[in-house]
C-alpha cells in the first residue's frame, strides 16, 4: 500500500458547514421572506418558492442547504461574509444531471476568476441537519 499524499497541489481551499434546520426555521419565523430573499439568489428564489408551495418542509430544507453552501464557499475562498462575498452572489443550482453546481454573480466572479479555478460543491440534509462541502481548485497553468 502506498500512503496518500496529505495535500494536493490542485486544492486552493476547502469549506464545510453544518447547520440545524430549526435555526433556519427560527430565522424565517422572525424575519419572514426578508431572510430568504437576503440569502437566496434569483434562480434559487424561484426554486425555493416552487418547493415551498408543494411542501413547506421541502422549502425549508432547500433554504438550509443553500445557506450551508454559501457558508462553506465563503470559508473555502477565505473571505467569510465580507465584500465581495454577499449571500445572494453565490447560488447553488443544478446541472442537467442533478449535480449541484456553484454559480457566481458577476461582481463576485470578477474577484474569484483571477484567484481560483473550478469549484465543487456537495449538499445534503437529514431530519434536522443540513450540510455543505466545497472544494476550490487552484488556477490551472496556461500552456
Amino acid at each position: 500500500m502506498h500512503p496518500l499524499p496529505l495535500a494536493s497541489a490542485g486544492i486552493a481551499g476547502i469549506g464545510i458547514d453544518l447547520i440545524q434546520i430549526d435555526r433556519i426555521e427560527a430565522a424565517l419565523a422572525r424575519r419572514g421572506d426578508r431572510f430568504a430573499r437576503k440569502v437566496l439568489g434569483p434562480e434559487e428564489w424561484v426554486k425555493y418558492e416552487q418547493r415551498r408551495a408543494r411542501d413547506s418542509g421541502r422549502g425549508l430544507r432547500f433554504l438550509a442547504t443553500r445557506f450551508a453552501a454559501k457558508e462553506a464557499f465563503s470559508k473555502a475562498v477565505g473571505l467569510g461574509m465580507r465584500m465581495p462575498m454577499v449571500w445572494h452572489r453565490v447560488q447553488t443550482l443544478n446541472a442537467k444531471s442533478g449535480q449541484p453546481i456553484i454559480a457566481l454573480h458577476p461582481e463576485l466572479q470578477a474577484w474569484y476568476a483571477p484567484r481560483f479555478g473550478a469549484v465543487h460543491v456537495s449538499i445534503t440534509d437529514e431530519i434536522n441537519m443540513a450540510a455543505a462541502y466545497v472544494i476550490v481548485e487552484t488556477l490551472r497553468a496556461s500552456h
